[in-house]
């Protein structure tokens, strides 16, 4: 074996460990940038009957109502989250989640079952949670059948 060869057993197995660490660098500045990110509903939204799924990815997002809280359960832990309930002149109010217990359950108090009602109306709700540098963002119509 000349001596090129061998100093490349010597360099190589040096260069990979680097080139592990700059990538495990990369990825981790990739995901802390800030990016908005939607969420799709899977099917019709009822969140007065706790059926209501958004997904993006895979993450998802569980939004239900259950005695005046409405509840936002999470696959990923979540930095914050606030929902906001969309009046007919489309002005938001904003209600912000606070956590309950861990960071995939958020909750608030609403008035959503009162503005819904039980005559099967649909609302339109805004979903915003933040997991580090991402926004997932949601716009959807909740309907009670």
């Amino acid at each position: 074996m000349n001596k090129h060869t061998r100093t490349a057993f010597m360099v190589a197995p040096i260069l990979a460990v680097i080139g592990y660490i700059a990538a495990d660098y990369y990825e981790e500045d990739q995901a802390e940038k800030e990016k908005v990110i939607q969420l799709v509903p899977v099917e019709g939204c009822d969140v007065i009957n706790q059926k209501c799924i958004l997904r993006a990815g895979d993450f998802e997002v569980n939004v239900f109502d259950k005695d005046n809280l409405t509840t936002v359960n999470s696959t990923f832990p979540l930095d914050s989250a606030t929902i906001f309930l969309v009046d007919k002149n489309n002005q938001p109010t904003a209600y912000p989640l606070g956590m309950i217990q861990s960071p995939y359950y958020w909750h608030t108090e609403t008035n959503l079952r009162e503005l819904i009602g039980h005559s099967g109306q649909s609302y339109k709700l805004r979903l915003v949670a933040k997991i580090k540098g991402g926004r997932y963002i949601s716009e959807f119509y909740t309907t009670t059948k």
